[in-house]
């Protein structure tokens, strides 16, 4: 059992949650991805891995209430246990793999939006603590659901903050930012895009425009989190991947958003999923195995 050590609102519906899981906090990197159940009887949900404090053996995650499994996750307290508490799976960031040389000479910035804040800070602390800063644009519809404000900031060398109603910071989307920065001189060699597909989509959009490569996270897409369900196969570069397996991270210009975000809507009804197996026959699963 995984207890929860501490439990905190960040915003309407969405949590931040440090559950004690030392083999897990010892060995996570930024990028990474837990499988979470609350109990033997609940489903499967994948989390991005927020931050992880290898000397409390803790390992954080933010959590939003989107249905009736996250909202049974939501009712925990501190004290109460997770069942189960996976990890970590998935590809950590590319950056992770560089020499420290490398990543100082990059400019590099990063895109957050809603939860999608969580994964972006653990890159950016991560980068910290190897001595090196990039820039972040943090996005949200209003200023009340911007979330870790205060520890993105201790961790960004330069933290933009973009409301689309214009309550805090640049008034407009993360594009409307990333544009004015770069009108204003701004350059960088490498943006990372983690957030709403379609935001995602969007932003990839401007830096092809501009010419940066851009690497984004489709831990949205994730269901099983394991290649066996078939949730989260995507095309990247006309080639079958699965967000899983094979990521959660992808060259955000080789990316099928328009097609990643039909099949998502498919796959939300039973009929849709079993349209979207024929269709895609032997390639509709991933790399468990045991589909045949």
């Amino acid at each position: 059992m995984f207890e929860i050590v501490k439990k905190e609102l960040l915003a309407p519906n969405i949590y931040l949650m440090d559950v004690k899981a030392p083999r897990i906090a010892e060995s996570a990197l930024p990028g990474q991805f837990l499988i979470v159940r609350v109990d033997a009887d609940g489903e499967r949900i994948p989390l991005t891995i927020c931050d992880y404090d290898k000397d409390a053996g803790t390992v954080t995650i933010v959590l939003q209430t989107v249905g009736a499994e996250t909202s049974r996750m939501a009712d925990l307290n501190v004290g109460d246990c997770f069942a189960d508490f996976v990890g970590p799976l998935g590809n950590p960031s590319d950056l992770t793999l560089l020499p420290n040389e490398e990543l100082r000479n990059k400019k590099i910035l990063f895109i957050a939006g809603g939860v999608g804040t969580a994964p972006v800070y653990a890159q950016l602390k991560w980068l910290k603590e190897q001595g090196c800063l990039a820039d972040c644009i943090q996005g949200a519809r209003s200023e009340n659901i911007l979330i870790l404000l205060d520890e993105m900031a201790a961790v960004s060398d330069h933290l933009y903050i973009a409301t689309d109603d214009g309550s805090r910071g640049i008034h407009g989307n993360v594009c409307v930012a990333l544009q004015q920065l770069w009108d204003e001189g701004k350059r960088y060699d490498l943006v990372v895009v983690i957030g709403p597909m379609i935001m995602m989509k969007f932003a990839c959009q401007l830096t092809e425009k501009l010419g940066i490569p851009t690497v984004v996270s489709m831990n949205t897409i994730m269901v099983d989190g394991t290649g066996m369900c078939g949730a989260c196969r995507l095309m990247v570069g006309g080639e079958v991947k699965f967000a899983c397996v094979d990521g959660p991270e992808f060259d955000g210009h080789k990316v099928d958003f328009d097609q990643a975000m039909q099949r998502t809507r498919l796959y939300k009804t039973e009929e849709g999923r079993m349209l979207l197996a024929y269709q895609e026959g032997k390639t509709h699963h991933g790399g468990c195995g045991n589909c045949g």
